[in-house]
């Protein structure tokens, strides 16, 4: 399936990158391929991530090593990334 990321998703992603880059800059690119092997996984078993209870058609997976959140939908094939939170803050 084709992945798309939404702006906000991208923001997210951004302002995630620059802060572990300022603060932990020796895991950026574990983390980076982290993010990949989720997003792959997203792609390949669509439906296998848990829905959020308030969020019709939303998906969520944990970035597991990391406190990162992956908030996705499915639409017509394409897996869209609405936003990735940290996993403290409400979805």
């Amino acid at each position: 399936m084709k992945v798309v990321y939404t702006e906000e998703a991208l923001r997210n992603l951004d302002d995630i990158s620059d802060y572990i880059r300022q603060n932990y800059p020796t895991i950026s690119e574990t983390f980076r391929l982290r993010l990949q092997f989720v997003v792959a996984r997203i792609a390949k078993w669509p439906e296998s991530a848990q829905e959020v209870a308030d969020q019709s058609g939303v998906r969520v997976v944990p970035l597991v090593r990391y406190p990162y959140k992956v908030f996705y939908r499915v639409t017509n094939q394409t897996i869209e990334i609405l936003y990735i939170h940290h996993s403290s803050r409400d979805a």
